[in-house]
């Protein structure tokens, strides 16, 4: 495994765990300053808009979410990660869980000191339940 595929696994494993720890300030370390977030039935995010609804997320939710790194490919001074996420959302005010799962592709930029930044990221997170058994 080469030093960038560490690298970025490295990098999937931290965003992940700063997800579950509701650490926005660690998050936007990791992220370009024109990042841009995918999210299923809803217009593209910037960092800013990522960064309102992650705070709200986390004051309305206990978040948690497990995620299995399937392909780790650089193609230069890019690189991308194809992941298969499971989030787990539970109301801080009581109440059930709500279960989503899907893929994510997140793409990275390397920086000019060769650090490595989530540059682009689209999920398919949909709810367990969705309709027409879509899982």
């Amino acid at each position: 495994m080469s030093h960038d595929e560490r690298a970025l696994r490295e990098l999937h494993t931290v965003w992940i765990d700063a997800v579950n720890a509701g650490d926005l300030a660690l998050l936007q370390t990791l992220m370009a300053d024109d990042a841009v977030f995918l999210n299923p039935g809803k217009a593209p995010l910037g960092r800013a808009e990522f960064a309102v609804g992650f705070s709200a997320a986390h004051q309305q939710a206990e978040i948690h979410c497990v995620s299995d790194l399937e392909e780790v490919a650089i193609l230069g001074e890019a690189a991308y990660t194809l992941c298969r996420d499971s989030l787990s959302v539970t109301p801080r005010a009581g109440g059930a869980a709500r279960d989503l799962a899907g893929h994510r592709i997140t793409i990275y930029r390397r920086q000019p000191d060769g650090r490595w930044l989530l540059a682009r990221d689209a999920n398919t997170l949909l709810p367990l339940t969705a309709p027409f058994g879509l899982r």
